[in-house]
């Protein structure tokens, strides 16, 4: 189903959430000035060297940023796009759309997208806060003339939702730097993995995924994955998977408009 008789394709994606990922889980952690650097700490630093890594790779990724982050943080998103990546859809606010009512939800994707739209006109990608969608999600996207969504796991290919135009790019946890270096400042209860152990993870599921012609679609956010030996580990797997030369390497919307 791939270009260029291509065996798979790889998609690497970043959520460049900044602070609205603590502030979307608490609002009162707008006030909390070291909760907040965490995500402050991927804009200052992360972002920059993330660029600079694709750059030397030759690679286009896609970048989902709320309308929020890219308010706060314009240079960066500027930045981004001068370089040449996607800039897509990840809500106004970092909030989960299922603890929205339907109206609010539509605000978040008119606002954020009006935002996003104004550093770049060729936003057509959705990514929701919570990885969840709610019975009017998939018509909201439709709506505001957007034509993907990558929220889902229940398949390694693309696909497109029944009854809709939309084309859904599934992920997994796996496939998260969050599921494996995530740091639970509440719980304490969480184990943070090696990067050794992160990249046997994501080099075999690139191997399954790339013998049963699916799509590779890695998640990373940047205060994550951005930090020194993670910045290492990327470099690496990104040519690792550029290797592969039967691997189709796309942004998230050259690959949905393969569908």
């Amino acid at each position: 189903m791939w270009p260029r008789d291509a065996a798979a394709a790889a998609c690497f994606t970043f959520d460049f959430d900044a602070e609205e990922v603590w502030i979307g889980e608490d609002p009162a952690n707008g006030s909390r000035p070291g909760v907040l650097s965490q995500g402050g700490y991927g804009a200052r630093v992360a972002v920059p060297a993330i660029l600079e890594l694709l750059e030397r790779h030759q690679v286009r990724a896609t970048f989902f940023v709320p309308g929020r982050v890219a308010e706060r943080h314009p240079g960066r998103v500027e930045q981004i796009v001068a370089a040449g990546h996607e800039l897509a859809h990840h809500g106004y606010t970092h909030t989960s759309v299922t603890s929205l009512s339907p109206e609010e939800e539509e605000e978040e994707m008119r606002r954020g997208l009006e935002v996003l739209r104004g550093f770049s006109p060729k936003v057509t990608g959705y990514r929701s806060p919570s990885w969840e969608l709610t019975p009017v999600t998939l018509g909201l996207v439709e709506k505001y003339g957007l034509s993907y969504c990558s929220n889902l796991m229940d398949d390694i290919r693309p696909y497109r939702h029944p009854g809709t135009s939309v084309v859904e790019l599934p992920i997994q946890w796996i496939l998260d730097d969050a599921a494996h270096f995530w740091f639970d400042g509440a719980g304490w209860t969480n184990t943070i993995s090696t990067t050794a152990d992160v990249r046997s993870i994501w080099q075999e599921e690139f191997l399954g995924i790339r013998q049963m012609g699916g799509a590779f679609v890695l998640t990373m956010h940047p205060q994550i994955i951005g930090r020194p030996s993670r910045l290492a580990l990327l470099d690496a797997f990104l040519g690792y998977v550029k290797s592969h030369e039967d691997v189709w390497v796309a942004t998230a919307a050259e690959i949905a408009s393969s569908l």
